[in-house]
């Protein structure tokens, strides 16, 4: 189980900054953010130009790129992000659901788009995540259960964000039994209150909410989960020694529970 944190977080500093503040916190590797309006330390749409730079950057500093966060499910960009992601050996490209929360039509358009950009993922040889999000058409447990059954695709996976099955109602460390057999990646992060935000970036740090994220990382380890665990901060631009102490306290919590459980 590889830990990473997605470069969001280092939004004000370039990719080069952002990369080498990962490896300094520890972690193994970074989740590269694409995420058009948010923060692109890969813009997509000169993506050509761009990923030699990124993976001269992730050389330099000694990082794996573990994953590429797009959100969008914009067909044109998708395509272009795996294009990137398959230059870059980037094995997992994360998006949202999109739609409204128990609205049936935006679900069925959901899975109708999703199936379709799995199927787009796969010529590139990359595998497309989704999460349940707050608000959206795949919100909890049930409602991806029900995409893992109409979507089969081996090119289609979970991203078993906790945070967001918190923000649900459930219990994140019982859910993820029934899920994981899809899980192709983990957005981890902490959360004060039932939401609808996970709350402040430094209350996101792994270790300052309510989740119980000791007993998920022992089902993630239960389960034999083997593919990236990258945080995720989002909110207000953060200085370098904010941004840089949620993501040290973050990886020597997550760093600690999986000592304890024998798993690093």
């Amino acid at each position: 189980m590889k830990l990473g944190i997605n470069t969001v977080l280092f939004k004000a500093f370039d990719v080069k900054t952002a990369l080498k503040a990962i490896r300094l916190a520890g972690y193994d590797g970074a989740e590269l953010s694409a995420i058009q309006g948010m923060c692109e330390h890969l813009v997509l749409d000169a993506w050509e130009t761009q990923v030699p730079l990124v993976k001269a950057a992730a050389k330099e500093a000694g990082v794996e790129l573990l994953s590429m966060e797009v959100a969008s499910l914009d067909e044109d960009r998708l395509e272009k992000a795996f294009k990137a992601a398959q230059y870059l050996g980037i094995p997992v490209v994360n998006v949202g659901p999109g739609g409204k929360m128990d609205d049936e039509e935006t679900f069925k358009t959901s899975i109708e788009t999703l199936t379709a950009r799995a199927e787009l993922a796969a010529k590139y040889g990359v595998k497309l995540c989704c999460k349940a999000h707050v608000g959206c058409a795949i919100y909890s447990t049930p409602t991806t259960l029900r995409a893992m059954e109409l979507i089969p695709s081996d090119s289609f996976g979970i991203d078993m964000d906790p945070s967001h099955i918190h923000r649900a109602g459930e219990k994140p460390e019982e859910a993820l039994a029934s899920v994981v057999s899809r899980m192709g990646h983990v957005h981890i992060r902490d959360c004060v209150g039932p939401g609808p935000n996970p709350g402040t970036p430094a209350n996101q740090a792994c270790g300052r909410g309510e989740i119980n994220l000791y007993g998920y990382f022992k089902a993630l380890v239960d389960a034999g989960y083997e593919g990236p665990v990258c945080l995720e901060v989002i909110g207000p631009e953060q200085t370098m020694q904010q941004a840089q102490a949620i993501a040290s306290e973050s990886y020597g919590y997550m760093n600690a529970i999986l000592k304890l459980l024998n798993a690093r």
